[in-house]
């Protein structure tokens, strides 16, 4: 009978794993950023209706408008973007994998961006994303990190 009350109050001695401690400043800043440009651009939807004229513009995409596709396909990154942020800064168990899916689809927008980009409006001219100098490291720490943050082991 002891046993089974000790074994139910070391629950309660355990300290609480901070899973934000496991992320690099680095990311913790873009957290923030992020998480503001998901709420500006939540808020550019209501803006299109008082402004005519909103610039919109991520990963080589851009739009004066927010109700054109790519205004909504910006926006619709940017909301994602800043739900990824949110998640990792309030450390959500999904959070690595939201910021994974986050990472994976920003590097393949990127290069579609790149290389479908310039031969749909015929410029030609290819444009190297300097995103995916950021994504890239990005996917790999979540990656590194993501066994400590699902079995919430303490660092």
């Amino acid at each position: 009978m002891d046993q089974e009350l000790e074994s139910q109050f070391n629950e309660f001695d355990k300290p609480p794993v901070i899973r934000r401690k496991l992320l690099p400043w680095w990311i913790k800043t873009f957290c923030w950023i992020f998480m503001l440009l998901g709420i500006c651009a939540a808020g550019s939807l209501i803006g299109n209706l008082f402004i005519s004229n909103i610039d919109l513009s991520i990963y080589g995409f851009s739009s004066n408008n927010a109700y054109t596709g790519t205004g909504l396909f910006i926006i619709a990154i940017a909301v994602f973007k800043g739900f990824a942020a949110y998640s990792l800064w309030f450390e959500k168990p999904n959070a690595i994998s939201i910021g994974k899916i986050d990472a994976f689809c920003g590097v393949v927008i990127c290069i579609a961006s790149m290389f479908i980009i310039p031969f749909t409006t015929g410029d030609g001219h290819i444009q190297i994303r300097i995103e995916i100098l950021l994504l890239i490291p990005y996917y790999i720490k979540l990656n590194k990190i993501e066994y400590e943050w699902d079995n919430l082991e303490t660092i």
